[in-house]
């Protein structure tokens, strides 16, 4: 605790709490502090990304091969920490990051206490201390006024309206606001995690996983799989036991371990381990890419959630506008000539250029500058005053008054209604309108050093002059970006429905709506949040014909996104405000500002760093193209679950050994799929996204794995026979059929990324080129092929491989020539039943 502060502050008659009453709510935990989590933990992170089903299964298999001493076949291991380190990795950077965003500058607070003025940190603020709240300052703890000296508040962090809001004695104030100007002796009832915001963002504070469809589809094969992997694990180690003569012979030559690793190549085959890594790596990638365009993405799945956004619903103050204060222009109530028109506008600009002018004077004094306007000769001045609601200078033998119309007109005499009319006129439309009269009565004194504050009494401070008149009316307005109204219409054409959400007047709102084209060249409908029903269901039919909601409380934002899933829509939630929090933990997507308060930035998946409404579209169009290209590329992977599977289920059925080895799959994996797919992943692409990412996918890959696995057993059963093999007692006749099986996967592996990779001119055709080269000279690299166990054919046995690849090519074309029959007459079929 500080000592007595120099600020000379009012005199009250309450002594406040003692030092030792201070001690009793300390150690009682009625003090202010609280725990804050600006993001998630590094242990929820860690959490989140090693404890998947993918890894399991992996690990399971590459556990089973160590255990056989095979370890070359082992490698497809690396996978999982490839694929959690990226996650991690990413996640960890976003948190930094956002950590830092959310480092605030923590300020002294006045309060009274035994008597004298003291200045203690947030934290020490306790349960019934007597708070002094000063303009400038934000509202550390809830409290009751007890005495107010024109108490203003702007409360948008907590309701979203952007109008001040002046407070009486005994009304309540919430931590959060920011108080404008006046000041006041706050009683606290509230502190720490009791308090409203703590509240609010609490509800908020619980962890949300971002829902991908493309993750959801990839977990649906992995579940699929896992099914399927158990029971087919142990029948391929017993059928592989039998190959080689059964259990006593396995057990006592070392048999069993080639039967094991020969089951997790069917097992491995199967999960779409690559895909997994790929759709990390194409994420991570993406954030990457965003972080350069200062786009946070604190979660990498929200990237894909991106490209599904339907429905965006934005917040007005600090999306559309900025939350800043703009001169528009000065409006002359009489015709008057260009001396009248210029003398007025000095002296408004006399009005506000006060020692500290508010946030509209000095809006004001901006626009005026830049119209080459400069500070006049000033006999006297009455600085504005939030009790007045008014300023005024005497200049030149004439005194100027500016303020509010309805103060200044309700102090004159005669009948000023129809100026009253046009500022009603001019406010429904979204302007703030401010009013200078004219009078040639001097200017009455102030009275004191407090009346020029703020005037604790209004009736004994300077007085207008009743025969003062009304010269002009001056019209600001809420800043709006400059880059509003074009990201908008980039939404439009994309088919994104944007609304506008505000706890502000839903006319105001809705004016601010027409001047960024929000619904283009149609009228925007607006709505008072106050008439919208509780009925989620009702909510929903009544928003789909409403383009902007004034007025809307925190549960209703939160209620809006509910309303909208229930129609189906994927939705981003925009917002900088503690206001904003609970409906951005509720939307698919929550796009977060980065001067938002630290709890919205931790719930929501993306902070835009720069505060710019602009970046949106970019952040969409990545999310689009990941969407985009890793459905092109899942196909490949899910091409290799549908062979490995129908391999697996005909080796148990047909009692042969494994046609090829986990190492061969690993090379021809990688070469025909993993890193080929990498790059087409990262293709240009800004194609919408389209329902059925999965549905899609399994087709594709249905005719080409079927092709391949036939191709594959009709080798394994039809090769040894014809060349004489005994592939169950000769390991080099083993050897040399899953080398000529690997060669048969190889080249179905290049038919599959050449059908993927389509169209094949330009640099797409080269891409396949490249690789099915990159394979074949690897099986000529000793090291590799000795890794690999690639063994290059012979003789005849090169003869028997040529005739098998023709024969593959073959049935490739002829799966690919019945697909489409095939879905034809199982469509027509559906139709009927």
């Amino acid at each position: 605790m500080s000592a007595t502060t120099a600020v000379e502050m009012p005199e009250i008659g309450a002594t406040g709490l003692t030092p030792k009453e201070v001690v009793q709510r300390i150690e009682s935990g009625q003090s202010n502090a609280v725990k804050t989590s600006t993001s998630r933990s590094v242990q929820d992170i860690v959490r989140a990304n090693v404890f998947t089903l993918f890894n399991g299964i992996i690990f399971a298999a590459m556990v089973l091969v160590l255990i056989t001493g095979s370890w070359r076949d082992a490698v497809f291991g690396f996978v999982i920490i490839i694929n959690t380190g990226i996650g991690i990795v990413t996640e960890l950077r976003a948190k930094r990051t956002l950590d830092k965003l959310s480092i605030l500058v923590a300020s002294e607070f006045l309060v009274h206490r035994d008597g004298r003025d003291v200045e203690v940190p947030h934290n020490e603020i306790v349960l019934d201390d007597l708070l002094w709240i000063r303009a400038g300052e934000q509202v550390p703890a809830d409290g009751q006024i007890i005495q107010t000296w024109g108490l203003e508040l702007d409360e948008s962090m907590l309701t979203g309206e952007s109008r001040t809001v002046r407070h009486k004695v005994g009304e309540q104030v919430y931590s959060g606001a920011t108080a404008v100007s006046g000041m006041a002796l706050v009683k606290v009832n509230a502190v720490g995690s009791h308090s409203y915001a703590a509240t609010l963002t609490a509800q908020a504070k619980v962890y949300k996983k971002t829902v991908s469809d493309l993750n959801k589809g990839i977990n649906t094969i992995l579940k699929f799989m896992t099914f399927l992997v158990v029971p087919l694990c142990i029948l391929l180690i017993l059928s592989q036991i039998h190959t080689v003569g059964g259990w006593g012979t396995a057990l006592s030559t070392g048999e069993w371990r080639q039967a094991v690793v020969s089951a997790v190549a069917g097992v491995v085959g199967m999960i779409p381990e690559g895909l997994v890594l790929l759709t990390s790596l194409n994420f991570a990638v993406a954030a990457m890419r965003l972080a350069r365009h200062n786009t946070l993405v604190q979660e990498l799945e929200s990237v894909e959630t991106l490209a599904r956004v339907d429905a965006l619903n934005l917040d007005k103050t600090g999306t559309i506008t900025d939350g800043g204060i703009a001169f528009n222009r000065l409006v002359m109530l009489d015709s008057a000539n260009a001396a009248a028109e210029q003398a007025a506008t000095q002296a408004l600009y006399d009005c506000c250029n006060e020692e500290q002018p508010n946030g509209t004077g000095q809006a004001v004094l901006a626009g005026l500058k830049a119209q080459g306007y400069g500070a006049g000769a000033v006999e006297s001045r009455v600085p504005f005053s939030s009790a007045r609601k008014w300023s005024a200078v005497r200049k030149s033998g004439e005194t100027w008054y500016m303020g509010a119309p309805e103060v200044i007109i309700s102090a004159l005499e005669g009948d000023y209604s129809s100026v009253l009319q046009q500022v009603n006129e001019y406010a429904n439309d979204g302007n703030r309108v401010l009013l200078v009269a004219r009078s040639t009565a001097p200017l009455s004194p102030l009275r004191g050093l407090r009346d020029a504050v703020e005037g604790a009494n209004v009736s004994d401070g300077p007085q207008l002059d009743v025969q003062a008149e009304p010269v002009a009316l001056v019209l600001c307005s809420e800043k709006i970006r400059e880059d509003a109204e074009r990201t908008l219409a980039w939404f439009r054409e994309q088919g994104v429905r944007c609304r506008v959400i505000s706890g502000d007047n839903p006319v105001t709102v809705g004016a601010i709506a027409r001047r960024v084209k929000l619904t283009g060249d149609h009228e925007p409908v607006a709505m008072d949040a106050r008439e919208l029903p509780e009925d989620v269901n009702e909510l929903a039919r009544v928003l789909e014909n409403v383009d902007v909601l004034g007025r809307v409380l925190p549960d209703q934002k939160k209620a809006i996104v509910q309303a909208l899933h229930t129609q189906n829509h994927v939705v981003a939630m925009t917002g900088d405000g503690v206001n904003d929090a609970l409906a951005i933990k509720e939307a698919d997507l929550g796009i977060a500002m980065g001067n938002a308060a630290p709890a919205t930035k931790a719930v929501a998946q993306v902070v835009l760093v720069d505060s710019k409404f602009s970046h949106l579209p970019d952040v969409v169009a990545r999310g689009r193209q990941v969407m985009a290209n890793m459905e092109r590329v899942a196909s490949l992977f899910l091409v290799k679950t549908v062979y490995s599977a129908l391999i697996s289920l005909g080796v148990v059925l047909t009692q042969i050994p494994y046609p090829y080895l986990p190492r061969h799959i690993t090379y021809i994996g990688a070469l025909t799929i993993g890193m080929p797919a990498f790059i087409l992943a990262l293709a240009p692409n800004t194609r919408r996204y389209i329902p059925g990412f999965l549905k899609r996918v399994v087709t594709f890959a249905l005719p080409g794995g079927i092709a391949t696995a036939l191709s594959v057993l009709l080798a394994a059963w039809v090769l040894p026979p014809v060349m004489g093999w005994n592939v169950t007692g000769d390991a080099a006749d083993l050897s040399a059929l899953r080398a000529t099986s690997a060669i048969i996967l190889f080249a179905m592996g290049v038919f599959v990324l050449a059908r993927v990779a389509r169209p094949l001119n330009g640099w797409r055709g080269v891409l396949v080129a490249v690789f099915a080269a990159a394979g074949v000279i690897g099986a000529f690299v000793p090291f590799v092929a000795n890794f690999f166990a690639l063994i290059l054919p012979t003789g005849a046995t090169m003869v028997a491989t040529l005739i098998a690849l023709a024969g593959s090519a073959l049935i490739f074309a002829l799966c690919l020539w019945l697909a489409p029959l095939v879905r034809g007459l199982t469509g027509k079929l559906s139709r009927r039943h």
